[in-house]
């Protein structure tokens, strides 16, 4: 998709909005579930604009950690997934657990960023 507003764009402008107008106009439990609101609107405008390259990182480690293995993100996690269970990375433990860190990492950047600022 070429045209503007992107999805990530309109997501990021209701998100301002409800920030700037509806939150401080609130109280009580409206007040709480604009915050939801609010909070799900950036994981969503994170996910729209960070997903694509973080899968694309995830797939290139699982493919290095893996050779000859292919199939969707989802299929190699799952045959990750069986060689953790069968002992298979215990010579490549740092291999493994480096590639576990960054995909965490990549998925706190879209969840929560705060969570690795504050000490992650």
């Amino acid at each position: 998709m070429q045209d503007l507003p992107t999805a990530a764009e309109l997501v990021e402008a209701v998100r301002e909005f409800l920030d700037a107008e509806i939150f401080p106009a609130v109280d009580g439990r409206r007040r709480f579930h604009t915050r939801v609101a609010i909070n799900v609107l950036a994981i969503v405008q994170r996910e729209l604009e960070g997903a694509p390259a973080a899968d694309l990182r995830e797939r290139e480690r699982l493919e290095e950690l893996m050779p000859g293995v292919t199939g969707s993100l989802a299929e190699l996690n799952t045959e990750l997934a069986a060689r953790i269970r069968t002992g298979s990375f215990d010579a490549a433990r740092a291999e493994l657990l480096e590639h576990l860190r960054a995909t965490v990492r990549d998925k706190l950047e879209i969840a929560n960023p705060k969570y690795l600022r504050d000490g992650g």
